[in-house]
C-alpha cells in the first residue's frame, strides 16, 4: 500500500507527501486545473474546511452507514454500467479483485466495459476530460439502443 494512505512512523505529512509531488516543470504543464479554478478549490476548503472531503474515509473505516449497505449485499446492478478511471489512480485496486469482479455478470449485469485511462489519476474527469467524454458519448450512443 503506498505511504500516502499508510506513512512510515518517522515521517510528517510533508515529508511523505514530498516524494509524490510533480517537478516545477510538470506544475508549470499543468492544464487541467487552472488557477482560478483551483482558487475556487481553495476558497471553499478555506471556508468551510477540508472535512467534507474526508468523510467517506469516515464513513468506510468507521463502519457508518453499514447497516444501509447490507440491504444491497448480494444485489447486482442491473443497468447498463460503464466503469471509467485513471491508470494512474491506485484506488481502482484498493480492494483486491474489486476491478475484475465488477466486470462480471454476477455483479453487473448488463456491463459496458472498463477504462483505465492513460495520463490520469484520481481525477480522470479533470485530466483528460476530453477522453472521459468520448468515452461517455460512445457509452450513452451504446446504451440508448
Amino acid at each position: 500500500m503506498p505511504t500516502y494512505y499508510i506513512m512510515d512512523l518517522a515521517r510528517t505529512m510533508p515529508e511523505t507527501v514530498a516524494a509524490e509531488m510533480p517537478s516545477a516543470e510538470a506544475i508549470a504543464a499543468c492544464r487541467w486545473l487552472t488557477e482560478a479554478e483551483f482558487a475556487v478549490y481553495g476558497g471553499e476548503y478555506e471556508r468551510t474546511g477540508f472535512q467534507g472531503g474526508l468523510q467517506w474515509y469516515r464513513c468506510r473505516t468507521g463502519g457508518v452507514l453499514l447497516g444501509e449497505f447490507e440491504l444491497f449485499a448480494g444485489r447486482t446492478i442491473d443497468v447498463p454500467f460503464l466503469f471509467i478511471g485513471g491508470k494512474s489512480d491506485w484506488g481502482t485496486f484498493q480492494t483486491p479483485g474489486a476491478f475484475e469482479r465488477m466486470q462480471t455478470r454476477e455483479v453487473c449485469s448488463d456491463f459496458r466495459g472498463a477504462h483505465l485511462v492513460e495520463g490520469a489519476g484520481h481525477w480522470v474527469q479533470q485530466e483528460q476530460p476530453e477522453r472521459v467524454t468520448e468515452l461517455l458519448l460512445s457509452f450513452l450512443r451504446e446504451a440508448e439502443h
